[in-house]
């Protein structure tokens, strides 16, 4: 038996549930860092749109004082990978629709694998050289360039790069 879905692609039934699961766990991975993010005192929202397409959308959107995040989240269990198109939107976002300096504005690459998150800050500079990788690679064992920290000062979090 065919499903047709509306966009004129004919899939079998298991394939279809296959990729209902694939999206749910998408799906999943986001909700659960709208929740972390808002459990350390960042406003964040998940961007409720399917996004193969061009427009220059995040999967998540965060702001803490002045700073403002754009996500894109990808659920695995060793390794995730993020194509240039989406890594570009990230910068695209944040440069047309978010008026504040560069040093206010951060392109977050998330990757959930399992229990942990391990996150990357891509830096402005690529973007603006025409540098960008053709994808971009997070694996289980790294440890990442951006964190979620508690000031001891407060009970607010601030990003910290690493070796801060």
């Amino acid at each position: 038996m065919c499903v047709v879905f509306s966009f004129g692609v004919d899939m079998k039934r298991e394939d279809a549930e296959r990729l209902r699961r694939w999206r749910r766990r998408g799906f999943y991975s986001e909700i659960s860092l709208v929740k972390l993010l808002q459990k350390h005192s960042y406003f964040s929202v998940r961007v409720p749109v399917s996004n193969p397409s061009l427009n220059p959308l995040p999967d998540i959107i965060a702001r803490r004082d002045k700073h403002v995040y754009a996500f894109e989240v990808k659920n695995a269990s060793y390794y995730a990978y993020f194509p240039k198109q989406q890594i570009q939107k990230l910068f695209e976002f944040l440069n047309q629709f978010i008026p504040a300096e560069e040093q206010y504005k951060h392109p977050i690459l998330a990757a959930h694998m399992g229990k942990r998150w391990i996150f990357h800050e891509v830096d402005w500079q690529l973007w603006k050289e025409g540098k960008l990788p053709e994808q971009a690679r997070i694996l289980k064992r790294d440890i990442g360039n951006f964190k979620l920290k508690v000031d001891e000062e407060s009970t607010t979090t601030r990003p910290v790069q690493d070796g801060q």
